[in-house]
C-alpha cells in the first residue's frame, strides 16, 4: 500500500496507525520500565510482549476514543475528518474492532503474563473505556488518561519472571512521573482544540486552566522529573541517565518557551516534541546499563 493510501484507509485512520506519535509516547515510559524491571536485560520475548501491548491497547484507546467523541468531533477543526465522524464506519463495526482488541490484549497476557498481570490488565482495560467519556463530567480527563499510560508500569513489573506480589515500591514514582508527564503533554495537546472545546462543551485541564495551563504544565514536567530522578536513585542509576534527565529538563523548557503564545500549531509542536523527550530518557537508559 502506497504512503497515500496508507494514510487515506479508514480502518487504519480509525487505529490512528497513520499517526503513531501516540504510540511512541506510550512505548518509551513502557520501555523505562521494562529496563528498570529486568536491570537492564529483558529476554527478546518479554520486549516483543511489551510493544505489542503497546501498539494493541493505543490501537483500542484510539477506537473508543473516536466512538465516545462521535458526535462532537465533526466540530473540532482537527477532528472533523476523523471516519466515525464523518461516517465512513459505523459506531457498531468500531465497537466490535474494540472489543477485538481487548481481546488480542487479554491473549497476550494470557501467553506472557502472570495471574497478577491479569488482574492489572483488567484494571487498565476498564481505564481504556473509561477515560474518552470523562471529559463529559470532569475537567481531568488528561488525569484520567495519565493513570491509562502509568499503568503499564505495574503491569510490566508483574511481567518479571518470579515476581511474587506485591510489586516493588521502588516502581511507584515511576508509576508517577509517567502519570503526571502524560498530564503535561496531554494538556499541550488539549490547549490546541481549547476554542473548539468550549464552544461544543468537551472539557478539559486546558479549558479548566485557562492562563494558568502553562504553569501547571511546569509544576507537572517538574513533577514527572522528581519521580524518575526518585526511580534513579531506588534502581541505582549512574551519570548517563543523571544526563538524561538534564535534555528532559532543557526540552522541557524550550516547550514552555516556544508554547508561551498559546498559539495552536506551537502547542502541537510542543505536544509532539515530548516524542524526543521519551525517546532520549529511553537511550540515556540503555547507555546508562549497557556502558
Amino acid at each position: 500500500m502506497s504512503a497515500a493510501g496508507w494514510r487515506a484507509n479508514r480502518w487504519l485512520r480509525l487505529l490512528r496507525l497513520d499517526r503513531p506519535i501516540g504510540t511512541y509516547l506510550l512505548l518509551w515510559p513502557a520501555g523505562w520500565a521494562l529496563l528498570l524491571a529486568s536491570d537492564g536485560s529483558p529476554s527478546a520475548a518479554l520486549v516483543a510482549l511489551v510493544v505489542s501491548g503497546v501498539v494493541v491497547m493505543r490501537a483500542a484507546g484510539c477506537v473508543i476514543n473516536d466512538y465516545a467523541d462521535r458526535h462532537w468531533d465533526g466540530a473540532v477543526a482537527r477532528t472533523a475528518s476523523r471516519p466515525l465522524a464523518t461516517g465512513e464506519i459505523a459506531p457498531r463495526s468500531a465497537l466490535l474492532l474494540f472489543a477485538a482488541l481487548l481481546l488480542v490484549a487479554l491473549l497476550l497476557v494470557l501467553v506472557g503474563g502472570t495471574a497478577l498481570t491479569l488482574q492489572l490488565a483488567l484494571v487498565g482495560a476498564a481505564l481504556t473505556a473509561l477515560y474518552p467519556f470523562s471529559k463529559r463530567f470532569t475537567h481531568l480527563p488528561q488525569l484520567l488518561l495519565g493513570a491509562c499510560w502509568g499503568w503499564s508500569v505495574p503491569i510490566i513489573f508483574s511481567l518479571q519472571p518470579g515476581l511474587e506480589p506485591p510489586l516493588p515500591l521502588a516502581a511507584l514514582p515511576l508509576f508517577g512521573a509517567v502519570l503526571l508527564w502524560t498530564v503535561a503533554f496531554d494538556t499541550f495537546y488539549a490547549m490546541v482544540d481549547r476554542d473548539d472545546d468550549r464552544r461544543v462543551g468537551i472539557k478539559s485541564t486546558a479549558v479548566w486552566l485557562g492562563e494558568r495551563d502553562l504553569l501547571v504544565i511546569a509544576a507537572c514536567q517538574f513533577g514527572a522529573l522528581l519521580g524518575l530522578a526518585t526511580a534513579a536513585v531506588a534502581f541505582g542509576r549512574g551519570g548517563w541517565f543523571w544526563l538524561g534527565l538534564a535534555v528532559a529538563a532543557a526540552l522541557f523548557g524550550g516547550q514552555l518557551w516556544s508554547a508561551r503564545g498559546r498559539d495552536r500549531d506551537a502547542c502541537f509542536r510542543a505536544f509532539l516534541n515530548n516524542h524526543w523527550v521519551g525517546l532520549w530518557l529511553f537511550v540515556a537508559l540503555c547507555v546508562d546499563y549497557w556502558l
